[in-house]
C-alpha cells in the first residue's frame, strides 16, 4: 500500500468566524487627555461614523456551496443504519449567522429528513420543495401556518424554497436547541492525489458537515431538507406553537433517495458479490469462457478447452474463397500473459490485414485476433479526416524531401548544400567565405582589363540518383527527413496515444462475447501489447502506396508516440448497478507497495466501468467515495468505539457500545415512534440521551467533534487482488506394505493398493507438510494436497486421502507401527486408465485449519479391490512433486477501514 494514508481526516468542534452576519456600525471619537482629566474639552471634534454590512446565505444556497451528500441523491440501498449528512465546502458557514447570544452560537441550519406524507410540498418525499417570495415565507397567507420571525431590513420580493410542515411532525424530527451543535462540525480533508473519470485530481480542505438526527429505518422513499432554523429558534421544543397547524421553512437545499433493506441494491452487499468468486479462486474474476464440467477429453476437446482458457471467442467467419467457417477471435483483454509478436507482423506498413493473420493448420481454423485489430486501426484511422489527411500529406511531404535529397545526392555541387536553408543563405553564406571580402575590395580598386577566352566548358559528372531507402544510412539525410516527419505532424502522436489506449474502439472488439461479462460481474485482465501494436499499425498504415512510402515508413512509425508514453499493461472491467450508484469511488492499485498509474477510467455504459493502468497491480482496493464517510452504527445498531486521546486517535478500539452483553442497541435511545412508525429520531440530551451514555462508555467528554468520530462509518472498501497462495512442498513422504519393514524413502514413487486386510500387497502411502508458517486458521480459505498420480494394471477407480499423525520418520516407518487414519476420509479423487498420468487434488481445508502452527500428515489409501494400483510420484522424484497448496483471504475484507 502507499506509504502515506490516501486519507486522512480531523473533526473540528466549530469554526466560528470573528464576526457573523450582519450590519456593523463603526465610531471613531476624538479625546484629548492628560493625568485623567479631558482637555479642550470645548474644542472636541464630533465623531465621525461608518457603517459595513457582513452578507452571508440567507435564503438561497449557491450549488458550489455543496460539496457531497450521503446517501447520494436518487441512491437506492440499505440505508436503515445511516444519518444522512451534508459535506459543505465553506466550512464557517453554518455559523455565518447568529440565533442566540452564546460563546459558541448554534448553527443556523439544521438536516431535516422527512419520510414519505409528511411535508405538505413534497408528499412523495422526493426532495421538491415550494417557490415563493420571501414576503410569504416571513408571513404566510394560509390560516394556521407561521413562518420565521425575522428582522432586519429585508427585500420580501426576493425567491426562495419553502416548505410546510405540520407542528407535529416538525416537533417529532426537528432537533432541540441542544442538540443543534452536536449535529455540525468541521471535517479537514487532506488526500492523496487520485484521478478521477474527467482527469480532475481531488484537493485538500475543510469543509462543514451536517449531519440528521433521524436514521430512515422504514422501507421507502426519504427526502432531506436543509432547513433555516433563523426565526424559529425558540420552537423547536415541544409545546411551542400549540395553537398553529403548520410551520414555514426555507429550503436551503435538497434531495431524495430510497432505503432498500433487502440489500438489493445496497452497495456494501453489490461489491462483496462482485468479488466473491474470486475469494477462493482468483481464476473466476477472469476474462474468459468457463466452459461446462465434464465433456470428452479428445485431443480437440482439450485444444478448445485450451483455447477458452486462454480467452479466446469463436465467432462465424467467411473465408476470400466463400466458405464458412469459424475463427477464434481475443482482443486486447487477456486472462494471461500473451506472447511477444514477431517484428513483421507489426511493422510494415501493409496494405491488407493478412500478414496478421494466424493460422493453425492442425485444425485448418484461422486466429484473427490481430488482424481484426489491424483492420479496426485502419478503419478508425479512415473515419478521422483531420488524422487520415495529416498522415497522407506528410507522406507526400516526405516523399518530395527525399526526391530533393536524391537529386542533390546526384550532383556533388549541389550535394554540399542544406536543402532546410532559406533561399538567401547560399548567397550570403558565400560572401562571407574566408577572405571573399577582400579580395571583392582589391578587384574593385584595380585597372579593368580584358579577360580571356572561355576555356572549353567542362562537363559536370553526376553520379546515379540516390534510393530513398539509402537516404536513411546518411545521417544527414535521416536528420533532414526526420525534421520534415516531425514538421508535418503535430497531432499524429496525440492521436495515436488516444488510440493506444482503446478510446474509440467498438466495445465487441474489447469483449467480444456478452457471457465473458454477465451483469453484476468484475474482470480482471492484462493487455496483449501485440494486439495494442497491430491497432495503431493499421492506423499508421494508412495513406503508404509507393514503394518511396514503405522504404520512409521508419520515419512516421518514430513519430507514433511521443517520449515517455506508457501503454496500459492491465486493467479491469466492472458492470454492476454499483457503477451507477458510485458513478466516481477510489479505485487504489498498487505493486510492491507503490501506486500504480491510472492511463484511463471511462464509463462505456452507465453501469458499465473500464480501467487502464500501466503496470500489473499485485493489489487492488475499492473504496466507497469520499463521502462515504458517514455517519450511523453498525449492522448490530451498535457504535464501533474508536480511540480519544494517545497515537491512537481514530483507530477503533475493539469494543462496542452499548456493550453486546446487555442486549441494547443505539435504537434504544431513541424518540418515541410517531403515527404507528418505527422509532428513528435520536434523543441525544436529557434523560435517555445518547450522548451522556456514550460519554461514559468512551471516558470522556463528547464534544461536536469527538462525536461524529465515534459515528464515523469509514468508506466501504474492498480489497481484490489474487488470493494469497503458499505452496508447502512435502517435508517427508514414504509408504508402507502389510507386515514389512521400512522401505527405501528415497524412491521417486509411492504405491497405493488394497487387496485386503491382511494382504502382502496391501500398501498405504504417507505424507507430511511443515504448516507452522501459515496464518492463523480463520485466514485459510482453501488447502488442497495435489499429487501426481496414475494408476497401474487396471485404472478408473478412487484415491482417498485421511487425516493421520506426524509421529512418523521417513526412513524408519514399517507396517506395525504406522499411524491409525481417520475414521472417515477426509477427501477422495477419481484416477482415469492406466498409466493416465494426472494431477489429483484433495480438499483438506477444516484438516489444516485444525493444525496450523504444526505439521500436517496424511495418508492415501482405496476400497479393496484386486488388481489396482496407484502410483504417486514422490518428493524425491524430478518434478511433479506433492505439494500442500493454501490459499488464504487477505487481512481485510468488506467493511470498515481502519482509520
Amino acid at each position: 500500500m502507499p506509504t502515506r494514508p490516501d486519507l486522512d481526516v480531523s473533526f473540528y468542534d466549530h469554526l466560528v468566524p470573528k464576526a457573523t452576519a450582519g450590519v456593523y456600525t463603526v465610531t471613531v471619537e476624538h479625546r484629548l487627555s492628560k493625568d485623567g482629566r479631558p482637555l479642550d474639552t470645548a474644542a472636541e471634534l464630533p465623531p465621525a461614523e461608518g457603517r459595513y454590512e457582513i452578507r452571508a446565505a440567507r435564503f438561497h444556497l449557491d450549488p458550489s456551496s455543496v460539496h457531497a451528500l450521503y446517501p447520494a441523491a436518487g441512491a437506492a440501498g440499505r440505508y436503515t443504519h445511516v444519518l444522512p449528512h451534508v459535506t459543505l465546502t465553506r466550512a464557517v458557514l453554518p455559523w455565518e449567522r447568529t440565533l442566540a447570544k452564546r460563546s459558541v452560537p448554534a448553527p443556523w441550519l439544521a438536516l431535516l429528513l422527512l419520510a414519505e406524507g409528511e411535508a405538505l410540498d413534497d408528499p412523495a418525499a422526493a426532495g421538491e420543495f415550494t417557490d415563493r417570495p420571501v414576503g410569504e415565507l416571513r408571513r404566510p397567507t394560509e390560516p394556521g401556518t407561521v413562518g420565521p420571525e425575522l428582522g432586519g431590513d429585508i427585500d420580501d420580493t426576493l425567491p426562495c424554497r419553502t416548505i410546510d410542515l405540520p407542528i407535529g411532525v416538525f416537533h417529532a424530527i426537528a432537533p432541540r436547541k441542544a442538540e443543534l451543535l452536536d449535529l455540525t462540525h468541521v471535517r479537514d480533508v487532506e488526500l492523496a492525489p487520485q484521478r478521477r473519470d474527467d482527469g480532475e485530481v481531488l484537493t485538500e480542505g475543510a469543509y462543514a458537515v451536517l449531519a440528521a438526527n433521524r436514521f430512515p429505518r422504514t422501507p421507502g422513499s426519504y427526502a432531506v431538507h436543509l432547513v433555516s432554523l433563523e426565526g424559529h429558534l425558540d420552537r423547536l421544543e415541544p409545546g411551542t406553537l400549540a395553537d398553529a397547524g403548520h410551520i414555514r421553512l426555507c429550503s436551503l437545499w435538497s434531495w431524495s433517495f430510497t432505503n432498500a433493506p433487502d440489500g438489493t441494491l445496497d452497495p456494501g452487499t453489490l461489491l462483496r458479490d462482485l468479488v466473491a468468486p474470486g475469494t477462493a479462486d482468483p481464476e473466476r474474476l477472469a476474462l474468459r469462457h468457463t466452459p461446462p464440467a465434464g465433456g470428452g477429453d479428445t485431443a480437440a476437446e482439450r485444444h478448445i478447452r485450451t483455447r477458452l482458457h486462454h480467452g479466446y471467442t469463436a465467432l462465424p467467419q467467411r473465408t476470400l474463397a466463400g466458405e464458412s467457417t469459424y475463427a477464434w477471435y481475443r482482443g486486447p483483454f487477456t486472462p494471461l500473459t500473451a506472447p511477444e509478436l514477431p517484428r513483421e507482423a507489426v511493422e510494415g506498413p501493409h496494405s491488407t490485414a493478412d500478414h496478421a493473420l494466424v493460422y493453425d493448420p492442425a485444425y485448418g481454423v484461422f486466429d484473427v485476433s490481430y488482424a481484426a485489430a489491424w483492420t479496426l486501426g485502419r478503419t478508425i484511422a479512415l473515419a478521422d479526416p483531420e488524422y487520415s489527411t495529416e498522415i497522407v500529406e506528410a507522406r507526400r511531404a516526405l516523399a518530395n524531401r527525399a526526391a530533393t535529397l536524391a537529386a542533390l545526392g546526384a550532383d556533388p555541387v549541389r550535394a554540399r548544400q542544406d536543402p532546410d536553408a532559406l533561399p538567401g543563405d547560399t548567397a550570403l553564406g558565400a560572401l562571407a567565405a574566408a577572405g571573399l571580402g577582400a579580395r571583392l575590395v582589391q578587384a574593385l580598386g584595380g585597372e579593368p582589363r580584358r579577360a580571356p577566352a572561355p576555356a572549353a566548358r567542362t562537363a559536370r559528372v553526376r553520379t546515379a540518383r540516390v534510393r530513398p531507402a539509402a537516404l536513411l544510412a546518411d545521417p544527414r539525410a535521416r536528420a533532414s527527413l526526420a525534421a520534415v516527419a516531425e514538421a508535418v505532424t503535430p497531432t499524429a502522436p496525440d492521436w495515436l496515444e488516444r488510440l493506444a489506449l482503446l478510446r474509440g474502439v467498438p466495445f465487441p472488439h474489447l469483449v467480444p462475447d456478452p457471457r465473458l461479462l454477465p451483469p453484476e460481474s468484475l474482470r480482471a485482465f492484462r493487455i496483449d501489447e501485440g494486439w495494442i501494436e497491430a491497432l495503431v499499425a493499421g492506423a499508421a498504415d494508412v495513406g503508404a502506396h509507393t514503394s518511396t512510402d514503405h522504404a520512409l515508413a521508419p520515419l512516421l512509425r518514430e513519430r507514433r508516440f511521443r517520449d515517455g508514453t506508457r501503454l496500459p499493461a492491465a486493467g479491469l472491467l466492472m458492470h454492476s448497478e454499483l457503477v451507477r450508484a458510485w458513478p466516481v469511488f477510489d479505485l487504489i492499485a498498487t505493486r510492491a507497495g507503490e501506486p500504480v498509474e491510472e492511463l484511463r477510467r471511462d464509463h462505456l455504459a452507465p453501469d458499465l466501468l473500464l480501467v487502464l493502468w500501466d503496470a500489473v497491480p499485485d493489489s487492488v482496493s475499492i473504496r466507497e467515495p469520499g463521502q462515504g464517510i458517514h455517519f450511523g452504527v453498525n449492522s448490530e445498531a451498535r457504535i464501533s468505539l474508536r480511540h480519544l486521546t494517545g497515537s491512537a486517535v481514530g483507530y477503533p478500539t475493539g469494543t462496542e457500545f452499548p456493550d453486546p452483553a446487555s442486549g441494547r442497541t443505539v435504537f434504544d435511545h431513541l424518540r418515541p415512534g410517531q403515527g404507528g412508525r418505527l422509532p428513528d429520531v435520536l434523543t441525544l440530551h436529557g434523560d435517555g440521551g445518547l450522548l451522556p451514555a456514550l460519554a461514559a462508555a468512551c471516558g470522556s467528554d463528547l464534544s461536536p467533534g469527538r462525536f461524529a468520530l465515534q459515528l464515523v462509518n469509514a468508506p466501504l472498501e474492498q480489497l481484490l487482488l489474487p488470493a494469497p497462495r503458499t505452496d508447502l512442498p512435502c517435508e517427508a513422504d514414504t509408504f508402507v506394505q502389510y507386515g514389512q519393514g521400512p522401505v527405501d524413502g528415497t524412491r521417486h514413487e509411492l504405491m497405493v493398493k488394497n487387496e485386503g486386510p491382511a494382504s502382502s500387497v496391501t500398501r498405504i502411502a504417507y505424507l507430511r507438510f511443515d504448516a507452522t508458517g501459515l496464518p492463523p486458521a480463520d485466514r485459510i480459505a482453501r488447502a488442497v494436497v495435489r499429487v501426481h498420480a496414475a494408476a497401474r494394471d487396471a485404472g478408473d477407480f478412487d484415491l482417498l486421502l485421511h487425516g493421520t499423525g506426524n509421529d512418523w520418520a521417513e526412513s524408519a516407518l514399517a507396517w506395525a507401527d504406522r499411524p491409525e487414519l481417520s475414521a472417515q476420509p477426509l477427501a477422495r479423487a477419481r484416477l482415469g486408465a492406466v498409466d493416465a498420468w494426472t494431477w489429483l487434488e484433495f480438499d483438506v481445508t477444516d484438516h489444516v485449519r485444525a493444525r496450523t502452527g504444526g505439521r500436517v500428515s496424511v495418508a492415501l489409501t482405496k476400497a479393496q479391490a484386486a488388481r489396482e494400483l496407484a502410483v504417486i510420484t514422490s518428493r524425491e522424484g524430478t518434478s511433479h512433486r506433492p505439494a500442500l497448496i493454501v490459499t488464504t483471504t487477505p487481512t481485510s475484507n468488506a467493511g470498515d477501514s481502519d482509520r
